[in-house]
Formats: C-alpha cells, structure tokens, sequence
C-alpha cells in the first residue's frame, strides 16, 4: 500500500499494519469458512438450520393422541369420526396399531383430492379400494406382505395409528421441544412434487430449456429423464444462499441412485428403483437439487454430499448454515419400510447434532413429505390451485425451541424456506420481482396469507437448552409383523 505524503519511515509502519491487518481478517475467514457457517444477521443465535425429510406419514397416524395436539376427534377415549368402506359397506373408526410395517395407500394428485372427499375426509380407503393401490416403496416383500388391496383387513389399515409407545422418540421430541399439529404437505400431490416445493415453494412443468418464464404450475411435473437431466428452469432456495455466501449441502442417505437404477429405463425416463436398490441410496425423486439449472449454473453439484459427511462435519463442528437430509428407501419410513427403522435413522442423526460443538446454535426441523394415504381428520386449507395438501407430522428440535410446545399455526414446508431466508437472508424471498432470477410463479408462497412463521416455536431470550440425547434403539411397542 502506497500512501503520498507519508514519510517513508511511516509508509514501512502503514504496511506493516496492513498486512497484519490483512492476515487477521483472511485468519478470521478461514475461521468461519471451518465453521461451515455466517453469523445469521438477523441476530438470532441461529447459525445452522437442518431440515430432515422423512417420508409418507400424515399427522394423526403418529400423533393423533398426543395431548394437546389436534388429534382424532374422540369421547371417552373412542373415536367419534369413521371413513366408509366401499367393498364392506361398514365406516371404520381410526384404530391403534403397534405393526412396524404398514402397507399405506396411494398418495399421487388424484388420491390426496379423493381422500378430503371435498372436505369430508372420508376417502382414504375408497382411495386404496378403487385404485387396487397400496402406493408401496419397492421392497423385495412388499407385494408378499400388501398384496390384497381389497381385502377389508389390508385396506382398512390406512385407519391405524401409533401411540408413544410405539414411537418413544419422536413423542420425547414433542414432549421436550416443539410439536407442529398444522403443518401441511405443500401440494396436493405426492413425494416427489414435495421435494420440489421443499427447495424452490413451487412445482412446475417448464416449455423451454433455460427459461424460467415458460414454467407452469403442475401438481403431478414431469421428473428428469435421461435426455433432459435439469428440466426445472425456476429459482430454488440455493441461489440466493450461493450468492449472499451462506453455506449449504443437501445430505444423501448412501448416496444417490444413478439414473435408471436397477431396471432399464422406459422411454428415457428415470425410474423408481427395484427392490434390490433401496439400501443402497437416494433414489432420483428424492434427490431434486441436480435437476435445477441455477444449481447447475452456479457450480454447486458438489455440495450434493453423502449422508456420512454429515456426521464428520457435525462431530467436528463445521456444519453447513443449511443442510437438507434425504432418507433412503429403508430409513424413510415411506410403507413398506418400518417405522422403527426410521424413528432410530432419525435419532442418529439427531443425536449427533446434539453431541456436536454446533448444538447451541442450531434448529433442527424434522418432517414427512406427504401423508402416506393414512388417515388424517383436518380438512386442508386452500393455498392455490397446488395446495396445501393433507396434514403430516412435523418437529422442531432446538436449545433454544419452547419447551413442550404445540404449535397451532397452519403451516406448509414454504416456512422452512421462510426461516432460512429471515435467519441468512434479510428476509429476502423467492420473489421474480426482487430475487434477481425471474420466472413465472404465480406468487410468492413464502408471503402467503395463511402462512404460519417459526420464529413463534422459540424463545431466544432463554437460557440454552441441554441435549436430549435418546437410544437410539429404544425399546418400543411395535410388533415385528414382516413375513
């Protein structure tokens, strides 16, 4: 650095400084580069959001019960709602269930609009009756186990429910944290237009390649195929995170599934994987991130990461400032897996934030993309013509979360995208009029008017909160039932 009019003597003293200067802010960067992640300028002492997407659940098939939650309607302890079944004439009552493996129903556009009937929400096993459709995770027992779709005994078990016994860990997270009993699937739709909305609050089909003006909601959007691997032209949550420099990765449970896993595509369209696959990683609907363009753009595949990265950068305290994880087929709780298996995939991870030097500055929100085809009593409020869809289960988990709170707001996976962007981004949305990427949505979900906020979940004025650090194998109620 030169300066005029210094003496030379001092110029020497001035560069000094600067170089010191400059050596302790680029020590200072590589400081908070090890962190993994920036000061939330909204000054919170939030600094890493995790966002655990589970599969196929709707609210009261595991919460249902949960005092003070919105749960099935019921006098002196039985239900007072039934759902009619076509094939028996009979209107069956939601019943309790301890079977880990649970066949479900479908869950696509058409189904979720059955099953609310129009608000009654007395379609849930006409659904699984009429389309002869349990909405199965390939698993090589699946169809030995839920095979008679017609049969009262299978299809009426859309109307089970799990208790805390059955499901200890997830019930201790409400107890000592916070329960949401109005958080609806985002979309009247299925896994994966969930997937899309959890990133980008929208799902869409796009006419052109690399124009965003040309997208148009769908319910049921096209997937990627083989020919056309990054068809979702619309702006997701990543390109604002990259340009305001806030780390992000998006966590895979054993990696990704390559394209056409186990099966040879048809018509170059990606494909659910065969049962053989469903250990071995992410399969392509879960694992939207590599479709969008401005990811692509923007160099950013590399921080699709494997979920065993997670656990060293959470043991050594460099967690990203945004982290979305995403189960294989047999973590995901999605029917056939077991619910035991998802509950302790969970905790593992859970308890590994808790374990980690990043514990007192993190939120941890867990939650299922679609209800599964199981039974749920709340009629889901009109957002747009997308959604919101049926209700599914949905915690927050943080030192700083009230304590055994139930959260009534109505809520949908848009408030995720809403915190990450008061917490990192000034409040910023995902807006074509001020995020300067446009496309065509209609509007802007996170300022929706119906849209809950999760700032209300925590108390930052309280002293940070000690870990619950659970079994991971907890002894539970659940009856081993896979053949």
């Amino acid at each position: 650095m030169k300066e005029q009019g210094f003496r030379r003597g001092w110029r020497g003293v001035v560069c000094a400084i600067v170089v010191l200067a400059t050596g302790a802010v680029m020590a200072s960067a590589v400081r908070a580069n090890a962190q993994g992640a920036q000061s939330a300028p909204n000054g919170t002492p939030i600094r890493h959001i995790i966002i655990i997407f589970q599969e196929n659940r709707s609210f009261d098939s595991y919460f249902g019960t949960y005092p003070g939650a919105d749960g099935i309607p019921m006098r002196n302890g039985v239900p007072t709602v039934c759902v009619p079944d076509p094939d028996t004439g009979k209107c069956v009552k939601p019943y309790p269930t301890h079977d880990d493996v649970t066949c479900g129903g479908p869950h696509e556009a058409e189904a979720s609009l059955g099953a609310v009937a129009n608000g009654k929400m007395n379609g849930f096993i006409a659904a699984v009756e009429t389309t002869g459709n349990f909405g199965l995770y390939p698993m090589a027992w699946a169809r030995q186990y839920c095979q008679h779709p017609k049969d009262p005994t299978q299809a009426d078990q859309v109307m089970g429910y799990f208790n805390g016994g059955d499901i200890p860990n997830y019930w201790a997270y409400a107890k000592d944290f916070v329960l949401q009993d109005h958080m609806f699937e985002s979309v009247h739709s299925w896994s994966f237009p969930s997937h899309l909305f959890l990133v980008s609050a929208w799902s869409a089909n796009c006419g052109q390649a690399n124009n965003p003006m040309t997208c148009v909601s769908r319910l049921m959007p096209a997937d990627r195929t083989l020919k056309n691997p990054t068809p979702f032209q619309w702006t997701e949550i990543t390109w604002l995170l990259h340009r305001a420099h806030v780390s992000w990765v998006y966590y895979l449970d054993h990696g990704a599934l390559p394209p056409g896993s186990g099966r040879r595509p048809a018509a170059g369209r990606f494909q659910m994987p065969e049962a053989e696959d469903a250990v071995k990683g992410v399969p392509v609907i879960w694992n939207v991130l590599p479709g969008f363009t401005d990811v692509n753009e923007d160099q950013q595949t590399a921080n699709i990461e494997d979920l065993s990265r997670f656990f060293v950068a959470a043991k050594d305290g460099t967690l990203p400032s945004v982290a979305w994880i995403s189960p294989n087929g047999v973590d995901s709780e999605h029917p056939p897996a077991k619910v035991s298996v998802g509950q302790s995939y969970v905790t593992k991870i859970v308890n590994a934030v808790m374990k980690s030097p990043d514990w007192k500055s993190t939120a941890i929100f867990i939650t299922w993309d679609d209800w599964g085809g199981f039974y749920d009593h709340v009629v889901p409020p009109r957002a747009d013509s997308l959604g919101y869809g049926i209700r599914v289960p949905a915690l927050v988990i943080s030192p700083y979360a009230k304590r055994g709170y139930v959260d009534h707001q109505t809520m949908s996976y848009d408030a995720y995208l809403k915190f990450i962007e008061d917490v990192f981004l000034h409040g910023q949305r995902l807006d074509p009029k001020t995020d300067g990427r446009p496309d065509s949505r209609p509007y802007v979900r996170e300022n929706g008017p119906m849209a809950g906020d999760l700032m209300n979940d925590f108390d930052f004025s309280q002293r940070p909160r000690p870990p619950l650090v659970l079994p991971v194998d907890p002894k539970t109620t659940l009856v081993e039932n896979q053949p």
